[in-house]
């Protein structure tokens, strides 16, 4: 039996998605959880055209990342912070710090758990942080500590 699914179902598909299921399973499971619909024309239609917004999104989402990393990748940005002697920082920078700075500096903004970095900032000199902007895209930013 044809099914459309009006819920994600881990191992068989994802939301509007047209799967073919066997009968008591749809009867059985998926229909009366509401996980799912019987296949006809209209419905068809209807999780084709679900189908196509959703890939419309996902590249609109991806075209917005691809230009947001685009913006971002290549700057090297210039963080003073309180330093010793030693060059060692008295605390860390931090990526609400590094996200606070992009969006300061470049008027782009940047979600700050999408910040990975390597190691905590502790230490004046280059350091390097990674923004996973979307699955696919990824921006490399350099950082300039230096002592206030």
């Amino acid at each position: 039996m044809k099914v459309i699914l009006v819920a994600d179902v881990e191992g068989l598909g994802y939301r509007g998605d047209m799967v073919e299921v066997k009968d008591g399973y749809a009867n059985n499971m998926l229909i009366p959880r509401g996980l799912a619909v019987r296949s006809t024309k209209g419905k068809a239609k209807e999780a084709n055209q679900l189908a196509r917004e959703k890939m419309a999104k996902a590249d609109r989402e991806l075209k917005r990342a691809e230009d947001t990393a685009q913006a971002i990748t290549g700057h090297t940005f210039e963080v003073p912070a309180k330093a010793g002697e030693e060059g060692k920082l008295f605390g860390t920078i931090t990526s609400k710090d590094i996200a606070a700075l992009i969006e300061k500096e470049l008027r782009v903004e940047v979600d700050r758990k999408k910040i990975h970095l390597d190691e905590h900032i502790k230490t004046v000199g280059f350091h390097e942080a990674r923004i996973k902007l979307h699955p696919q895209v990824e921006a490399i930013v350099h950082l300039k500590v230096v002592p206030e």
